[in-house]
């Protein structure tokens, strides 16, 4: 378990109460799909993923990727317990629908590349 400091804490907070994610959430998930291709295999029933223009145009990869920048905030609001937050996810990802756990590094790193150059840049 992480132990987090109190500066950590508020630093997370503070980030994720600026971040809009209409906005970070579907470029998160359509930058992973276009700069890490083999991630669009989790995704044949989301139409047409051909090209950067039609996955950053993509309705359903905008409604994915809001929806898991609002999994990240459960990590946010549940931060001495995330292990157990993410229990249902987890099997649902890794025994259902065969996730490979990297893609969720890639992720992260994307969501952490996104908000910088939207908020910071």
């Amino acid at each position: 378990m992480v132990e987090w400091t109190d500066f950590e804490r508020a630093t997370i907070q503070d980030i994720f109460s600026k971040i809009d994610y209409d906005i970070v959430g579907p470029a998160t998930l359509a930058r992973c799909l276009v700069v890490y291709p083999w991630c669009q295999r989790y995704f044949g029933n989301f139409g047409n993923l051909y090209n950067a223009a039609a996955i950053s145009s993509n309705p359903m990869v905008a409604k994915h990727g809001t929806i898991i920048l609002h999994g990240l905030d459960r990590a946010v609001k549940n931060m001495d317990d995330i292990k157990n937050t993410y229990a249902e996810l987890s099997v649902l990802h890794s025994e259902k629908l065969h996730v490979d756990p990297d893609n969720f590094k890639v992720t992260g790193y994307e969501t952490a590349a996104i908000t910088v150059i939207i908020y910071i840049l």
